[in-house]
This record gives C-alpha cells, sequence and structure tokens, in this order.
C-alpha cells in the first residue's frame, strides 16, 4: 500500500480528480431505483461565478452527491440562459470600442457577433462551475437558444397564443431609455435617491368662488406636457365644489377636466393631482376609469418628442429644469420641498427607469395562477424553509398580467406574422413569407424577442426532450428539488409552476430549497460598484475547493441573509484572507492527518468485521452509527448547514481527539490480535465517514478514500468513491448502545475536566494529578468501571468518586452537569500566588467594565456615535462581564 504523502495539496489534487471523474462518466446519469434529477439554475452565458452560484452550487452538488451513493437515478442537468439584455449590451459595447454600432451593420450581422461573442465567453462560468468539482452532466449542456430549446419556446408561445392567453396591449411597461426595452417590475430596482416636490399653479378656465388656480404638487415636473387631467380625493369635501371645472395646462394651453378618484391621498401635498396616464401606472389607471387621453411627450430614449416647442428634444433632466424654470419665470411656481424617494433603475445599466405606455405582448396569467397556487397550498410543491411558502402565495395572489415582450434583437423573436396586404396575423411553428389568406408576400415577423424569463419558464421539462421525446420526462419528471435564490422566486419559480403544468400537467419540482442570501462582511450587499465581492476563485485558489464549499455549507442556518467573513484589498478589491475559510481548510488538513496516520499503521492489516472489544469501541461504533442516521437524515430534509457543522464536530471530535488517540497504544503496542483488530475497527470508522463526508468536500475524502483498503463491511470495489455506497442507517442500527454511550461520556466529562485544569494552570499534560468526584451511587458505580481508562487517558494518579466525597485540601473544583470534580493541584501551583493574581485580573477587569457602562450610560454618546462603535462597545462590555465571572469561579477555587 502506497503511504500517503505528508501533505495534501487542493491545486494539485482537485483538477487531477476532476479529470478522472469524468473521464470515467461518473457525471452522467447514474442508474438506480428512485429518481433525483435536478436542474441548475441556468446561469447568465455572460456570467462569471459568484458567491451566490458558489453557495447554491455547493448545497445542489451536495444533494447530488449524497443522492448518487444511495443508489438513486441521478443527474444533474447542466445549461446556461441566453440572458437577453445582458448580451446584447456586452455586444453592443464590443462593436461599440471597434467603432461599429448594432444600427449600422443591422439585425443578421448583430445577431451574427451575439452568437460568436457567445461562443467566445460563454463557457466561462461553466469552467468555474467544473472547478468547483460540481459532479453536472457536462456532456450534455443546455441553451436557452439551441434548436431545441428554440422549438420548445415557440410551442409554447403558439399553444398559449391559441388557447387566448397571451394577447397584445397598449400598457404602461417600465421603460429602459438606455436598453430601449421594457422591463418588468420584478427586474426593476428600487434606488433611495434626494429629490424635490414642486409646486405648479395651474389657472381655472373659469374661476369659482374667487379661486382663479390650482397648486399641484409633483416630483416630476417634466411630465406636465402630457398632463390630460388634475384629480382629487372622494375623501377630501373642500375640493368637492371644483370637480367638474376645467383647468387650462400652462405652456400647452390645454384644457383638462378635474374629476375625483381613490388613488388620490388628500394628504399629499396640496391634494391636487396631475394626471399624466401615458407616464405613470397609477394614472394610467385613472386615466382608463375617467376617458382620458393618453399622450406621450417622451421618444423611446425618454427624450421630449416633436410638437413641444422650445421642449422638444430634450431629455428627462433638460426638459424637467427647463419646465421649472418656464413656471418660476411666469410665477406659476408656488415653492419647491426636499423630498426623499424611491426610484425605479434598470437592473443592468442602473439608468432610471420611464414608465412609458408602449403595445407590448402580455401572457394573461388568471387561467394559470389558481392550480399553480393550489399545489403550494397542497404541498405537492414544498418550500424549504417553509417561511417561503407565504412569499409565495402572497406574490401569487397580486400577481398581474405578464409582460412578456422585450425591445431587443438577441432572444426567441416573437413568432407572431403579419400580413400587410390583408391584415391577417398569426403565431405560427415556422416561418411565413407567404400570406395563408390571401397569398400576398408582404409579410412581415413581429420585431420584439421573448422576456427571457419566458425561456427559463420551460427549463424542468424543455431540457428533458419536450415537446418531440416525452421518453426521458415519463422517467425524470417532475424533478427532485429546485435550489435558488429568494428573489427569483416571483420571475422564475412561479413561472415554472405555472407553464409546467400547464404543459405537462406535472409539477416542475417536488422541493424548492431557497438559500441565504450572502452579504459582505459588514453586513452590506456584495457588489462590484462597492468593491465587497469575494471572488470564489480566488477562495479555490488559496484554500481549495473543500475548504470554500464546507464553509458556506456551516454558514446556513434559519436567517435569509449571512455574512461572509472575508477581507478585501481596498485598492485591487483581490481577496486577502477569509478565515473562516482558513478553518475549514484547517478541517481538511485534520482530515488528511488522521487517516495518513491511520493509514501509516496499517501493516500486517487483513479485512475483517468491526467489533466492540473496549468500551471506546463501543462508544465509537455507536456513535459512528448515529453520524450516519443524522447526516442521512439532515440531507434528506435539506438541513444542509446542520449536517456540516456536527459531521466535523463528530469527526473532529469523537473521531480524532478521542478514538484515534485512544487507539493509539493498541495500534502501536497492542498485541497482533489486539492490533489487528483496532485496525479493522479504525478502517471502518474512517471509510464510513469519508463517506459521510464526500457530498459536501468530495476531493480529499476521495483521496483518502483511494488510500484506504477495504474493511470489513464493504469490498472497496467501486472505482470511486463518489460512486461507492451511502452508509445505511439500518445496516448501522446494530452498533447503537445508548449504555456504552452514557458510561463513557461520563468517563470522558472527568477527563475533559481534568484536561481544562491542566490548561487553565499551565500544567504538564503529563504530570499525574489526584481526582476526585462527587457524584450520585449510580454514576460513581460507573466510573469505578472505568477507573482504569480514566486513569490511563486522563493520567491521573488516585481515583475515588462517591456521593459523600469532600474537597480535599490543596484542590481545584469543577462543576460539570451533578458532577463536581475535585483536581489535586497540591503543590504544583502555588495557590496562594494564584489566588492573589487572579484578584489583580479581577479588580482590572471591573475597573474597565464600570469605565465601559459609564460610556454607554451617556446619552450624548449614543445619540452621536456610529451603531458599530456602540456596537463594539456593547460587546467590549459583554466580554468583560464574561471575564469577570470566569476570574471569580477561579479564585473561588481556592476558598
Amino acid at each position: 500500500m502506497e503511504e500517503m504523502p505528508k501533505n495534501y495539496d487542493p491545486q494539485t489534487a482537485e483538477p487531477e480528480l476532476i479529470e478522472r471523474w469524468m473521464s470515467a462518466g461518473c457525471y452522467q446519469r447514474s442508474k438506480g431505483v428512485g429518481d433525483c434529477t435536478v436542474v441548475i439554475p441556468p446561469p447568465n452565458v455572460t456570467g462569471i461565478l459568484h458567491m451566490g452560484h458558489a453557495m447554491d452550487d455547493s448545497i445542489q452538488d451536495t444533494y447530488v452527491r449524497y443522492s448518487r451513493m444511495r443508489g438513486r437515478s441521478t443527474r444533474w442537468i447542466l445549461g446556461t440562459d441566453h440572458a437577453g439584455i445582458a448580451t446584447q449590451t456586452k455586444v453592443d459595447k464590443k462593436l461599440k470600442s471597434e467603432g461599429v454600432s448594432r444600427l449600422e451593420i443591422g439585425r443578421e450581422k448583430f445577431l451574427d457577433a451575439c452568437w460568436d461573442w457567445t461562443r467566445e465567453y460563454g463557457g466561462t462560468i461553466v469552467s468555474q462551475i467544473k472547478r468547483m468539482g460540481c459532479s453536472i452532466d457536462f456532456s450534455d449542456e443546455k441553451f436557452t437558444m439551441s434548436p431545441e430549446f428554440s422549438r420548445a419556446v415557440r410551442k409554447v408561445f403558439c399553444d398559449w397564443y391559441h388557447d387566448g392567453l397571451i394577447y397584445r396591449g397598449k400598457r404602461i411597461v417600465n421603460w429602459c431609455p438606455s436598453c430601449c426595452t421594457a422591463i418588468s417590475d420584478d427586474e426593476a430596482e428600487y434606488q433611495d435617491e434626494k429629490g424635490h416636490l414642486w409646486y405648479l399653479q395651474y389657472p381655472l378656465v373659469e374661476p369659482v368662488d374667487g379661486i382663479d388656480h390650482i397648486t399641484v404638487a409633483t416630483t416630476r415636473p417634466e411630465t406636465m406636457l402630457g398632463d390630460t387631467g388634475v384629480a382629487v380625493s372622494p375623501q377630501d369635501p373642500e375640493k368637492a365644489r371644483l370637480v367638474g371645472r376645467m383647468v387650462r395646462l400652462p405652456i400647452v394651453d390645454r384644457e383638462i377636466p378635474i374629476f375625483s378618484d381613490w388613488h388620490v391621498d388628500a394628504g399629499f401635498g396640496t391634494g391636487f393631482v396631475k394626471v399624466t396616464p401615458a407616464h405613470d401606472p397609477n394614472d394610467y389607471a385613472m386615466g382608463q376609469a375617467h376617458d382620458l387621453e393618453q399622450i406621450n411627450i417622451f421618444d423611446e430614449h425618454a427624450v421630449v418628442v416633436d410638437g413641444y416647442g422650445e421642449f422638444s428634444g430634450m431629455s428627462r433632466d433638460q426638459c424637467r429644469e427647463a419646465v421649472v424654470a418656464w413656471f418660476e419665470e411666469h410665477g406659476l411656481l408656488e415653492k419647491v420641498e426636499e423630498l426623499d424617494h424611491s426610484v425605479m433603475h434598470c437592473y443592468r445599466c442602473n439608468t432610471a427607469l420611464e414608465p412609458w405606455l408602449s403595445e407590448q405582448w402580455f401572457v394573461a396569467v388568471d387561467k394559470l395562477k389558481e392550480r399553480a397556487t393550489e399545489v403550494v397550498k397542497s404541498g405537492e410543491v414544498k418550500f424549504h424553509p417553509e417561511r417561503w411558502t407565504q412569499t409565495y402565495l402572497t406574490w401569487m395572489d397580486n400577481l398581474k398580467d405578464w409582460c412578456i415582450s422585450r425591445q431587443l434583437w438577441w432572444g426567441h423573436r416573437i413568432p407572431v406574422f403579419y400580413c400587410e396586404d390583408c391584415g391577417w396575423e398569426d403565431a405560427l411553428m415556422e416561418d411565413a413569407d407567404v400570406c395563408p389568406k390571401c397569398g400576398g408576400r408582404h409579410v412581415r415577423q413581429d420585431e420584439d424577442v421573448l422576456d427571457t424569463w419566458f425561456s427559463s419558464q420551460l427549463w424542468t421539462f424543455a431540457t428533458q426532450g419536450w415537446p418531440d421525446d416525452a421518453s426521458e420526462l415519463a422517467e425524470h419528471h417532475p424533478t427532485k428539488v429546485l435550489v435558488t435564490a429568494r428573489d427569483i422566486i416571483a420571475l422564475w419559480v412561479a413561472r415554472m409552476i405555472m407553464s409546467s403544468l400547464y404543459f405537462t400537467d406535472e409539477v416542475p419540482f417536488h422541493d424548492v430549497y431557497i438559500y441565504a442570501t450572502i452579504l459582505a462582511k459588514d453586513g452590506s450587499r456584495m457588489s462590484k460598484s462597492k468593491g465587497n465581492g469575494v471572488d470564489p476563485m480566488e477562495l479555490m485558489e488559496k484554500y481549495g475547493a473543500d475548504a470554500m464549499r464546507y464553509n458556506l455549507l456551516t454558514l446556513i442556518t434559519n436567517n435569509q441573509d449571512v455574512k461572509f467573513d472575508a477581507n478585501i484589498d481596498k485598492k485591487t478589491h483581490r481577496l486577502i484572507d477569509s478565515p473562516r475559510t482558513e478553518q475549514a481548510r484547517g478541517f481538511v488538513t485534520k482530515i488528511w492527518n488522521a487517516s495518513r496516520f491511520v493509514q501509516m499503521n496499517l501493516e500486517g492489516y487483513e479485512p475483517g468485521a468491526p467489533a466492540a472489544v473496549t468500551p471506546e469501541d463501543a462508544w465509537m461504533l455507536s456513535r459512528l452509527a448515529r453520524a450516519v442516521a443524522h447526516a442521512t437524515e439532515q440531507l434528506e430534509t435539506y438541513a444542509f448547514g446542520d449536517y456540516a457543522r456536527e459531521i466535523q464536530s463528530f469527526f473532529w471530535g469523537d473521531v480524532c481527539d478521542w478514538y484515534i488517540e485512544l487507539c493509539k497504544s493498541r495500534l502501536l503496542d497492542g498485541a497482533p490480535e489486539e492490533r489487528l483488530q483496532v485496525q479493522r475497527n479504525l478502517v471502518f470508522v474512517l471509510d464510513t465517514c469519508m463517506r459521510l463526508l464526500h457530498p459536501v468536500m468530495p476531493f480529499v475524502t476521495e483521496s483518502v478514500w483511494d488510500a484506504l483498503p477495504a474493511s470489513g463491511l464493504d469490498d472497496h470495489s467501486a472505482e470511486f468513491l463518489m460512486v461507492a455506497a451511502w452508509p445505511e442507517p439500518e445496516r448501522f442500527a446494530e452498533f447503537v448502545n445508548e449504555r456504552a454511550e452514557k458510561d463513557f461520556e461520563l468517563a470522558k466529562r472527568v477527563i475533559s475536566c481534568v484536561r481544562s485544569t491542566r490548561a487553565r494552570y499551565r500544567l504538564s499534560p503529563r504530570a499525574e494529578l489526584d481526582v476526585t468526584v462527587r457524584c450520585g451511587a449510580d454514576e460513581a458505580a460507573v466510573l469505578a468501571g472505568q477507573e482504569g481508562f480514566v486513569r490511563s487517558v486522563g493520567h491521573v494518579g488516585a481515583f475515588a468518586a462517591g456521593d459523600g466525597a469532600e474537597k480535599p485540601v490543596g484542590c481545584v473544583s469543577v462543576a460539570d452537569g451533578g458532577l463536581e470534580i475535585f483536581v489535586h493541584v497540591g503543590d504544583l501551583v502555588d495557590l496562594a500566588a494564584e489566588s492573589a493574581r487572579l484578584k489583580k485580573e479581577l479588580a482590572k477587569a471591573e475597573k474597565d467594565l464600570a469605565g465601559v457602562e459609564r460610556t454607554l450610560a451617556n446619552e450624548g454618546f449614543v445619540a452621536k456615535a456610529a451603531p458599530a462603535v456602540i456596537e463594539k462597545k456593547r460587546a467590549q462590555a459583554a466580554e468583560l462581564t464574561a471575564t469577570i465571572e470566569q476570574l471569580k469561579a477561579q479564585i473561588a477555587d481556592f476558598a
């Protein structure tokens, strides 16, 4: 057996294992009983790996590897999204750098450039996912613009069109003047901005009771050019006499009516609200209800259109300044107030969006939402954590028709064709250049493309042969679990459920796992602009993929946001260090070193069954059986954080710190038969632990397992650990021994107290200390039976236990869950000097605490200091309080 290298190098081992796994076909669908098909949330073809991807993919791979080892039919489907706006923006910028615009080269050549860009850069994130060790099926990558996927998208559009679910209408949309396309509500990002509230006077056509004008308050004076009404609240009796009167709109000299509408808040501004139906959603609704004219004053670039004199050709901002100046010049600007408000921005280019009236395509959701709501209410689709169920249901309750058209060139072109000769219109599966109604040849296709989410909603079934081949769907749909972020529950999850139910009559997945949002160390959102983002590739380069993956899983709790512990260089924005990932790398090293020690001491080993020869054997095998049961249950229920944290605690604590240490004497100095049995036990325990750890830490566990011989309960015939069998809880149930665990844990507690006393007083680990334990009769009997073990492992001299035990002179006492343990330190510690030293430390700590508490009691400090400073002071007070209690307890030892 070749000896394991002294040091484990992830930068060498991890890439080599990836190639071995892939060459052997381990990532492709495994055959088995029960299905576990998972689809990756398709990353944008423009994207690079970020921490959200890393968390998402670590969770998915953990579950997929676990399911593969359970013997299920397992496949993780890979694919990328064509990312309409993102890709078009990238290619636009590339062309601009070459001195060319897409308008100059035309649609066809621009699409060729998009395909060229996709082929050149689209594989970046896929290679990064591969480097993480994700056991995804790279041999069959999907793409939302592939011919087969495009056919599926086209069928969905045509079917919904002919079933009356897709229609075209003129509505207010969120328009990006930079990208020149509609943006959905869910894709818009709100940003708080400092703005103003302008009070503008509008003259009445005819005075009313001596009133010759009204005053409207608005945050957007530039849109007044398109006003077609003024609204008041029905609950504002003072203004009732003006309802029905007419206002002469300044600048454009348009007569517009005053009316009442429930949309108006009587307490906002003056209570008079200017109504611009083409540039505000609420105004649009009021315009529809009161039959107001809809006047679009902006073009697609948010520039004022012709017909408005000096204002035509101005941008929104220029028009705002000019309109305000005009009102001021004519004595109609009453006042200006500062106002903080939220403004919607494009999620891609960060341009302020313009509510804009335009003709768009919509999906009528009323026929889709009811069943999509019911499958979640009934539990056919379950959210994990469960609280996200209500988020989904609330969104479905308030669901509006979905605007699916985008004014782009890159994407799935809407398959609706028009005849300019006879007016024929239809949605077709195949392109047409001759009108089937009149035979005319003036047929054109709709210019718009579909929203990217329209194609990605088909992801679970269009990646598996639909609509042309149903064989794969029959066996592997619905998929098992969708792992995704909370911010696309509405954008993607809900739409997947609606479309899958409509076209396959099945839910797309049984479970939805929503992972936490990863924030920067200071709790802020990670972003390029802030320079606080952590690059997963840098983490892997510095610490290895296992360490990054494991650390990410340990962050998972019931919180919806988690902070990532990393320090970033403010100038270069590169990673300096990540203490928690460093700790995770320490765990990788611990796994390697412990396994290497065992592997180096297997001379003469022959496979055989594990056996509980000693109390520690019985305890270890029982603890191992419980670890198998817990890990299995946690992964079955998506408790990934508990799984990661508990498996480390078990391996590092129970296996390494206790069992391997306790086995050393038998392993190194025992008789041949004794040595052989402990070798068998250790190999069995290590083999099982590598299987339990493998889903989250695939590389180091595969490397260790490859170096281990077969254990007594497994022939080690699998080529790789990743395709070896998972330890089944039923098989390990025979090892459960509650009495052995309870008895051993009692002895462990005594030994741990002795060790902590040594550490506290800086005594040699080998110095024998006498120990007396005051405890109940039952516990005393157990400890008496384990006296040899306690004395040997704990380096204890004289040992006694009983319910009447008295504290001997020269002892320190330690209380531990019903036990009172007296450790005799005698002449090894100058008790008087130690007591004096501790009292001096106590006095200083109490003085420091008093100073901190005075600062926190100062109202002026609390009112002016930054929250971070106050929090630091509170943490200091808590730390000093704990130190004081600890010092008092130690001083009491000498009383």
